[in-house]
């Protein structure tokens, strides 16, 4: 079984710390820990089951996307040739991903 690697845009790096701080600051940090830990783990288990989401070509050429819990849409892209997922960014309760990245051509991970 060949293993992928798991890496996150700045951007959706960032949007774990957003959530994180908003989480924080609405109930503990306590919770926001567990929480956003839980995201990440849920990311990087994609590196035994890359393809797995909904594929949104009509989006952004390559995206894929997945829940969390049905509160977080995870967009990520799978290189089948280099053997990486890339999450793209991480969405939480509602927010418009799909505008946010058809205007947003740049995911380069870190």
């Amino acid at each position: 079984m060949n293993l992928y690697t798991v890496v996150f845009t700045r951007e959706a790096e960032e949007q774990i710390a957003a959530l994180y701080h908003y989480i924080a600051a609405v109930s503990s940090p306590t919770t926001a820990e567990h929480y956003t830990s839980a995201i990440i783990t849920h990311c990087e288990e994609m590196h035994t089951v890359p393809n797995r989401g909904t594929k949104r070509d009509d989006v952004r050429k390559g995206l894929r996307i997945t829940n969390y819990k049905r509160r977080v849409v995870i967009a990520f892209s799978v290189d089948d040739n280099a053997l990486r997922v890339t999450i793209i960014g991480i969405y939480y309760g509602g927010q418009n991903f799909e505008a946010a990245l058809e205007s947003d051509d740049d995911f380069a991970p870190q």
